[in-house]
């Protein structure tokens, strides 16, 4: 048996960024390994720019989602005004950024997923830096507001964590979806969603049948100078596990 800590990730809107060149910000149907971490060091409290520390969640956990809506695609042509760079100055707040003598106008194009609804699930590493009991207190009371992606991107529904001793991940996804709360169960009903498609490290404790693996850049090499570096991940099969549901 292994110890899961599980949580539901749902926002109207939601930004599951994916490798960024120029002007074009592209999504993902499911969200990155970088972000889950992020959150969790929201969660905590954790500064970007305590390097350690994030380095720590990036090594002690390890992550499995599963995707049960992944919501529609939506692109944003997005607009702003920011200050010319300049060696050695540094902007605290838009406010301060607003104030700059010169300022340049900027273009993206910015992928979304609306309605998205997914489970997440982590588990302990040897070297994992808290217990999940530790961060099952962060989720419930986060010490910075969370979101998905995107500051614009604020949660549909609450993180709502909860600890679950299974076999598979396949079967803690299954114990958590029958202890739903109701919002989330309305949701559900609303999205007409089903058992979704399971993505997980690949050190997971027990793979079960892999249906194939996917490269993603979307470990955490150096948070504070958005670094990311490569990650296999597994794509697992149901069938055979027990769903609970």
């Amino acid at each position: 048996m292994t110890q899961f800590l599980t949580f539901t990730l749902h926002a109207p809107l939601a930004a599951f960024g994916a490798v960024a060149v120029g002007e074009r910000r592209v999504g993902f149907p499911r969200p990155a390994r970088s972000a889950l971490i992020g959150l969790l060091g929201a969660a905590l409290g954790i500064d970007r720019a305590d390097e350690a520390a994030q380095q720590a969640l990036e090594h002690g956990y390890g992550v499995a989602t599963r995707s049960d809506a992944p919501g529609y695609a939506m692109t944003d042509y997005h607009t702003a005004q920011v200050p010319a760079a300049k060696k050695g100055v540094k902007f605290f707040t838009r406010r301060a950024e607003m104030a700059a003598p010169k300022l340049e106008t900027v273009l993206t194009r910015r992928e979304y997923r609306t309605d998205a609804l997914h489970l997440v699930a982590l588990w302990a590493r040897v070297e994992a830096p808290y217990p999940l009991d530790h961060l099952v207190q962060a989720l419930r009371s986060p010490y910075f507001v969370p979101f998905v992606g995107r500051k614009s991107c604020p949660l549909g529904l609450p993180l709502g964590p909860l600890l679950i001793e299974a076999t598979h991940v396949a079967n803690a996804f299954a114990i958590r979806v029958e202890q739903a709360s109701e919002p989330e169960r309305q949701l559900r009903r609303r999205l007409q969603v089903k058992s979704g498609e399971i993505a997980v490290d690949m050190d997971h404790p027990d793979m079960g049948h892999v249906t194939r693996v996917e490269t993603r850049r979307d470990a955490v090499a150096h948070r504070g100078r958005w670094q990311f570096g490569l990650r296999q991940e597994a794509i697992l099969s149901t069938s055979g596990v027990p769903s609970h549901e």
